[in-house]
């Protein structure tokens, strides 16, 4: 095994919306079930920082680890170290970090449902109740430092045809996955995708073409993205800018006056409740539509219409690591080609000048990471 120095470098904030410090901490070491990994890139959301300064108005439910903390949602690296019980990964193994943590001793974590924890976190990011704090103390650190420790069961081997950097695109990629495998995307199920050129809405369009769906209906604003996107597949995914009209006539147009089987919103916090209301009118009758992208404001659904049409809604929060180790064989295999992100990388110490604002931002095309460690 590598010994490890008894210091790192790591980016701490210390309230939130605050400039982050770089300092020294202690280096994390395994217990019996984990591993460390040397991060070689973690990926920066291009608001993040806009997320953070606005974090106690759009998820005042949602809580932050104690502060000071190393935050840093999406890491890869190598594995340097790994724990007595450990086995299927090995020191030298290229890992994606899923962050996604559950206690693992909850009723829900017994049943084999982890995402129904009621301490469950995001390392690196946030909680989703007043409990997720104990699992931060069980893995305080974020990608944004040099090593991190994380659960054995949270990593995802990389194939050989993807970097540690494309990597990083494996949470936002995932929640799109886990949210078109709950709605049933594949071939003869006609989806819809809002937010479809963004750092979320634009991986879910490549996992519905991955997971074999025919008909993607793909809705943005910027129409030289949306046609970017469109060439991915002209002949299976069709367009609509937002800057040209309602959604929900040219939807029931393009699906023959029935309505689309499935609609996916990725719109972030930013978005409104209005556009969300546009989405449940596209659903034809059984149709579901599934949020990821976190809209903030209330929306008033016709819970009678959608009753009567026997239709759905759901939430879809990130994804599992086995969704994530499916997404690692479609890379592997060609099925999902993350050659598509382009990369902009920066060190560590440039972490503000990051959050403070990314320039030349090529939608969901654009894949920025900070570099712990180089690869």
């Amino acid at each position: 095994m590598m010994m490890l120095p008894a210091k790192m470098r790591a980016a701490r904030m210390y309230d939130v919306g605050a400039p982050m410090v770089i300092e020294e901490v202690p280096t994390p070491r395994p217990e019996a079930l984990d591993v460390i990994v040397k991060v070689h890139a973690c990926g920066i959301v291009p608001n993040l920082g806009n997320v953070l300064k606005n974090w106690t108005n759009w998820f005042p439910r949602l809580p932050l680890p104690t502060l000071p903390a190393t935050f840093g949602l999406d890491p890869a690296g190598t594995i340097v170290q790994v724990g007595s019980a450990v086995t299927g990964l090995k020191v030298g193994d290229r890992v994606y970090v899923n962050p996604g943590r559950a206690c693992g001793t909850c009723r829900a974590c017994r049943a084999g449902n982890p995402t129904g924890c009621t301490s469950m976190i995001l390392q690196g990011y946030f909680g989703y109740s007043e409990s997720s704090q104990q699992t931060f103390d069980r893995y305080p650190y974020g990608g944004l430092c040099e090593y991190m420790v994380a659960p054995a069961n949270g990593c995802i081997k990389l194939p050989d045809n993807v970097t540690c950097q494309q990597a990083t695109r494996l949470g936002y990629t995932g929640t799109g996955y886990s949210a078109l495998r709950k709605g049933g995307a594949g071939p003869n199920v006609t989806t819809l995708i809002n937010g479809a050129s963004g750092t979320l809405g634009l991986p879910t369009v490549m996992c519905a073409l991955a997971m074999g769906a025919t008909k993607i209906l793909a809705v943005a604003r910027n129409r030289d993205l949306l046609e970017e996107v469109r060439q991915l597949a002209p002949r299976r995914i069709h367009t609509h800018s937002t800057l040209d009209g309602p959604v929900r006539p040219w939807a029931i147009e393009m699906t023959d006056g029935e309505g689309v089987d499935l609609a996916v919103d990725c719109v972030g916090p930013g978005g409104t409740g209005e556009q969300m209301l546009e989405l449940s009118r596209c659903l034809r009758r059984t149709g579901l539509l599934v949020n990821v992208g976190a809209v903030a404001q209330p929306v008033p659904f016709n819970v009678h219409k959608m009753m009567d049409w026997n239709q759905g809604f759901q939430g879809s929060v990130w994804f599992t690591t086995a969704e994530g180790m499916d997404m690692a064989e479609m890379i592997r295999a060609g099925t999902l080609d993350f050659d598509l992100f382009r990369q902009q990388s920066y060190p560590l110490d440039s972490i503000n000048d990051v959050l403070a604002g990314i320039e030349n931002r090529h939608g969901g095309f654009s894949n920025f990471t900070v570099v712990p460690n180089p690869e």
